[in-house]
């Protein structure tokens, strides 16, 4: 006879003795219901949800989801690859018991991050937190690289009162302005105390650019642990809007003109415990490996979009002049260029310095935009690969001949753009595998087929409250 002592393949070991131990404590603490969470192809936040007394049986045998989700668009519509899409088939959700959260914002309740695992006990092949802690593995296998990541958190703020579907900014004040946060101020203090509760160490946060828009920054982790906070955070900012009548979006336009909402990823990479991006003998500081890792990246950038910037509201936002990161081209703290390098201040630099990835939205898959993104650096890695010159100032003032020399170009100005330089990128489809890569495609394909024909205002709107 099976119990919960001989759990099925798919869990860890000890996570079913674990997960009693929790579920005690959470009936302690009066929660009753546990979120298990995951982001799929199109970067939706997707979820089923136990009481928690069920802890231990989803340890041990998962809980189950269908596969379909792989191929699920932004307004669950449904598409088909050759392995993927169909109502066939089932898969297990494995609660991750080390990311455990007590939401604080939503009394009664956790959240946890799922791997997604076969019913034979097979990690799935369209899981794309199994493929970031792969990329992780195979990085630290083959070059002795570890990584440390934090993902950019922008979002607008709009009245929970406006008309349907509309967006109503909730704060009037000037950009980066005093009267913003004075404006917000409650809804901003409970977000902070609600963060501090989590465990999550904010950095940052403050007004940004755009009407009612706001920035929260966090301290870097694991590049697996730094997607699953960038998903925690953003259930978290949500659940406390909505304590205040308000309304959050992440979306990448929350209208049809105007600087949108980024999701800039902060990536370094270190081996034996020594930051590769500064006391090198290479510009600015990097190590050669540091800016072989700066150039892999630049290298794919075009490519890299179809992950990055997945969505067809991305491209409202992605625009010259507007700090969006639109031309291949790096250059030290450079807003406007594609990659920024950080440096951090004297004497914090060998835990500060890191490589800044602009082109990047709240749309993405965090999991799939960690893990291309570093794919992407390890094969410069491989290649020994060098950065071009670097840009100083906005690339659109470059001359083209200084462009040239620079190999400084428009990344993708479309989805379609981007798919099709995803298409023909051997070294991210690779790394994907070919049931995600697969996915990938087919998903950004069906996203370009609903937003066809669309104005770019009807495109904001159909996006603006999915993410």
């Amino acid at each position: 006879m099976t119990t919960l002592a001989d759990p099925v393949p798919g869990g860890r070991p000890g996570d079913v003795e674990r997960a009693t131990a929790l579920a005690g404590e959470l009936a302690g603490r009066e929660v009753h219901g546990i979120v298990l969470s995951y982001v799929d192809t199109a970067g939706v936040g997707r979820v089923k949800t136990i009481p928690a007394g069920r802890l231990a049986d989803a340890a041990a045998w998962g809980v189950g989801m269908s596969p379909v989700f792989d191929t699920f668009l932004a307004d669950d519509a449904v598409v088909t690859t050759d392995v993927l899409g169909s109502p066939d088939g089932d898969l297990r959700l494995y609660p991750d018991l080390d990311r455990l959260t007590v939401l604080a914002a939503q009394p009664g309740w956790a959240w946890a991050p799922v791997d997604r695992i076969t019913q034979d006990g097979e990690p799935h092949p369209g899981c794309s937190r199994t493929f970031l802690r792969h990329t992780l593995t195979a990085a630290r296998a083959r070059h002795g690289l570890d990584f440390r990541a934090a993902v950019e958190i922008e979002w607008a703020v709009g009245l929970g009162s406006a008309p349907d579907g509309e967006f109503v900014p909730a704060a009037t004040g000037p950009a980066y302005g005093a009267t913003r946060q004075v404006e917000l101020s409650e809804f901003g203090a409970e977000l902070l105390a609600v963060c501090a509760a989590q465990g999550v160490d904010v950095d940052q946060f403050h007004p940004e650019y755009a009407p009612g828009q706001f920035e929260l920054s966090t301290g870097a982790l694991d590049p697996v642990a730094a997607a699953d906070r960038s998903v925690l955070v953003r259930h978290t900012v949500r659940a406390v809007a909505r304590r205040h009548g308000l309304r959050v979006s992440f979306s990448p336009a929350v209208n049809a003109v105007g600087v949108g909402n980024g999701g800039h990823l902060h990536l370094s990479a270190w081996r034996d415990g020594r930051n590769l991006h500064t006391g090198g003998d290479r510009r600015h500081g990097m190590t050669a490996d540091a800016e072989a890792f700066a150039a892999g990246v630049l290298a794919r950038l075009p490519a890299l979009t179809a992950v990055t910037a997945p969505s067809p509201a991305s491209y409202l936002r992605l625009r010259p002049s507007q700090w969006a990161g639109v031309h291949t081209a790096w250059g030290l703290e450079t807003r406007e260029c594609a990659l920024r390098l950080v440096t951090g201040t004297a004497g914090s630099r060998d835990r500060a310095a890191n490589l800044e990835v602009k082109p990047v939205d709240l749309a993405a898959n965090p999991y799939l935009a960690l893990g291309c993104t570093i794919a992407a650096g390890l094969d410069g890695v491989r290649r020994s690969a060098t950065l071009p010159g670097e840009t100083t100032g906005d690339p659109v003032r470059l001359t083209a001949e200084e462009a040239a020399a620079r190999g400084v170009r428009r990344l993708p100005a479309t989805l379609a753009e981007s798919v099709e330089a995803f298409r023909g990128d051997e070294v991210l489809r690779g790394a994907l595998g070919p049931v995600l890569a697969d996915a990938v495609t087919a998903v950004r394909e069906g996203e370009i087929a609903a937003a066809d024909g669309l104005e770019d205002a009807q495109i904001a709107a159909a996006y603006r409250w999915v993410y």
